[in-house]
């Protein structure tokens, strides 16, 4: 696979629809990825948090990701995770069903290689067993996901994983610019090339050699972070990334249900259904907020039109 394959730009973490019986939806499965390339995504990042992946089974974990490279259809690159056991036994049995699946590279959980009171050389040592244990062909990618802990990359970390040649994506939740921009060095003319989650320090980690988003705010308005990744070096896009930033706050609400409202809005059939939050606390006053959020997104969509 191509380096090239892994484009910059805007990456969401895909949501998962759920039927009522609490099936995956795959019908509206379909029209979100549609959703997704007609509104300008360079990637797709499937079976991660926000595809509720801790609450689903290894079949079905599987079954979204071949899912999700078949209805992109090459049109977009697809990685996917779904690595969320305990056992190092368990994590390569799940991660080479994943690849089987034929996405473009399978994303590891940076909190899966080691507990969170054991070192970095741990991590190194356990993530060293994984590779070996899988095929070489196989390419893949990192993120500090929160749940069940956030295990950022350290340097010492960062720079073993790029030095392999085999990680191609880091999804870095850190928040931190001094931190991002110390990644960024360490990743400087290797494969692996990082995606930060963060709106609030997205413009300048962008600017310090980000390769782009990769975040929750792209099931809501990926035009609006598409525009800010495609103009951001040549025009100023601080009062962008200042309605960007507050925005993402919505994410603290009832989150992903209200991610789905705000697609409901968008005209895609999807239901509200989460397997880890309850429907019914998207209360009315939350949807007003959704409603509103989508509103001012249009129109500042408009006004940055030419």
């Amino acid at each position: 696979m191509e380096e090239k394959r892994f484009p910059g730009g805007v990456w969401p973490v895909m949501l998962t629809p759920f039927t009522e019986e609490n099936q995956v939806d795959y019908p509206a499965l379909k029209e979100l990825v549609e959703w997704y390339i007609e509104n300008g995504v360079d990637g797709l990042f499937a079976v991660c948090q926000s595809s509720e992946m801790f609450k689903l089974t290894l079949e079905e974990r599987a079954g979204i990701a071949a899912k999700v490279k078949e209805f992109a259809a090459g049109r977009v690159p697809v990685i996917a995770s779904g690595h969320i056991s305990d056992s190092l036994e368990e994590q390569i049995h799940e991660l080479k069903l994943i690849a089987e699946t034929g996405v473009d590279a399978v994303i590891m959980i940076t909190n899966r290689m080691a507990a969170e009171d054991e070192s970095d050389e741990v991590w190194i040592s356990n993530t060293e067993k994984i590779l070996e244990a899988l095929p070489s062909e196989i390419r893949f990618g990192l993120y500090e996901c929160p749940y069940p802990y956030k295990r950022v990359m350290s340097p010492k970390v960062t720079e073993w994983c790029a030095s392999t040649g085999r990680f191609y994506f880091l999804k870095d939740t850190c928040c931190d610019a001094d931190q991002i921009r110390e990644k960024l060095a360490i990743c400087k003319d290797t494969h692996l090339k990082l995606y930060n989650a963060n709106t609030a320090t997205l413009l300048e980690s962008l600017k310090d050699g980000a390769y782009g988003y990769c975040g929750v705010m792209a099931n809501m308005h990926p035009r609006l972070y598409r525009i800010l990744y495609d103009r951001y070096q040549t025009e100023d896009m601080t009062e962008l990334s200042e309605f960007l930033t507050m925005a993402a706050l919505i994410e603290r609400q009832c989150y992903p249900v209200n991610a789905k409202y705000y697609l409901n809005l968008e005209g895609l059939h999807m239901g509200l259904h989460s397997r880890v939050k309850n429907a019914e606390e998207l209360s009315e006053t939350f949807k007003k907020e959704v409603k509103m959020l989508r509103n001012l997104s249009e129109r500042m969509e408009k006004s940055l039109k030419r």
